[in-house]
């Protein structure tokens, strides 16, 4: 079953200009990973630091690997150099009930 995952950022306030140029390049991999539905990322209008990466994915298992793959060497981002805190992941799927 597709799931979405929330990527909830709270950049440093030195990080916010060079943040989409670094995003960018960083989401072109999380984009060609396999299983990888589409990203989206959205800016807090009051609030340019905080931004939430909204990402699709095939099925939990094919996020999993991801997550795995961005925890080695050859999948490291750099991204918590952009980071005044740890980000937020949380994972969502579609209610059929609701």
């Amino acid at each position: 079953m597709p799931i979405t995952a929330h990527l909830d950022l709270n950049l440093k306030a030195e990080a916010v200009p060079t943040a989409p140029d670094v995003l960018r390049g960083i989401l072109t991999d999380t984009r060609a990973f396999d299983g990888c539905l589409g990203v989206d990322v959205l800016v807090d209008q009051s609030n340019p630091a905080h931004v939430l990466v909204v990402e699709k994915w095939q099925s939990l298992e094919h996020d999993g690997a991801y997550r795995a793959w961005r925890a080695t060497d050859e999948g490291a981002s750099g991204l918590g150099d952009l980071l005044a805190a740890a980000p937020v992941l949380t994972h969502f799927e579609t209610s059929a009930e609701i």
